[in-house]
């Protein structure tokens, strides 16, 4: 029997009836038009409302929205979401802004809707290769970035995970039996991470099926709110996991035949890859957030892969 491909649904989305009357009405006043029918999108992992709206003059709009009681890192990330949204050129393939709100308990933000639809999971050619093609257009519109954003380098404690594990006995001992023997090289491996991830190119940093919309005349991506500057082919080699667990592929494979994969250097991409599994990884152990529980599992299944490719890279197999 196959296994069931994980699949980036975290569950527990906060849907329109749920949210209070009032705030219902601070809504629909801002886009000038009551809601005749909403309807919740469940791909992400975020347990605040993410629908889009049939407004009852007949246009549509996608909205997101949460407050701290439910969860504080939604609103975080809704708040950074809308500092890029509103800072991005109009000829950026991201959804335009048209509303946002914030007043410390509620944050929410409005956007255009999409025309358009994720790719399907499992990976069909096209559009995979629809998806591939635009982490290339993605790495060519936006070097030099467009908008002030914070270096992905900046974020060294975060993809230093196999520090952390060499340093974290009992955690280490929960690893898989073929991960354990490397975790001192590992840390070694990741060190160079701000070396390795410097550039200028805006990152969306967190590219994935269920981020990007494919369109009738390209694509849209979605969900902007880990967008950073670095080197331009970061988000490709962060997005290879994903597709291969979704049935799309060896990463080692896709990324020697993608054209940003052309003079990025061997220590570099080496540090990249053992950084995100890294991550992955050590993400995985933790508790399982409130709401989320499918969270640690697509983690893991992602810093596995990731693992096996650095192995298949430095020839530990």
């Amino acid at each position: 029997m196959s296994m069931p491909i994980p699949q980036a649904v975290g569950g527990n989305r906060l849907i329109w009836d749920e949210l209070p009357d009032s705030f219902r009405g601070v809504l629909e006043a801002a886009v000038g038009s009551p809601v005749s029918r909403a309807v919740s999108k469940d791909g992400g992992f975020s347990p605040g409302l993410a629908s889009v709206l049939t407004l009852a003059d007949g246009t549509t709009v996608f909205v997101k929205a949460a407050d701290v009681a439910r969860s504080e890192f939604t609103v975080d990330a809704i708040r950074r979401e809308t500092r890029v949204l509103a800072a991005l050129p109009d000829d950026a393939p991201a959804p335009r802004l048209r509303w946002s709100f914030d007043d410390g308990e509620w944050a929410a933000l409005v956007t255009e809707a999409v025309a358009g639809c994720n790719p399907a999971q499992p990976w069909v050619p096209e559009e995979l290769q629809r998806f591939l093609a635009a982490a290339t257009v993605l790495a060519e519109r936006l070097t030099p970035s467009p908008i002030q954003a914070d270096p992905i380098e900046h974020d060294e404690d975060d993809f230093h995970g196999w520090t952390k594990l060499a340093s974290d006995t009992a955690s280490a001992a929960s690893l898989e039996p073929q991960v354990r023997p490397y975790v001192d090289r590992l840390a070694l491996i990741e060190q160079p991470w701000a070396a390795a991830t410097a550039g200028t190119a805006l990152l969306h940093g967190d590219l994935r099926a269920d981020n990007l919309m494919l369109t009738d005349d390209g694509f849209v991506m979605v969900d902007w709110p880990e967008a950073c500057i670095g080197a331009p082919w970061l988000d490709l080699v962060f997005s290879l996991p994903s597709v291969a667990m979704q049935g799309g592929g060896d990463p080692p494979q896709l990324w020697a035949g993608h054209p940003l994969s052309h003079g990025v250097d061997t220590d570099a991409i080496n540090t990249v890859v053992a950084a995100m599994a890294g991550f992955f990884i050590y993400r995985s152990l933790q508790p399982v957030p409130p709401l989320l529980p499918t969270l640690r599992m697509f983690q893991k299944a992602q810093g596995m892969i990731a693992f096996d490719w650095l192995s298949h890279r430095m020839g530990w197999r």
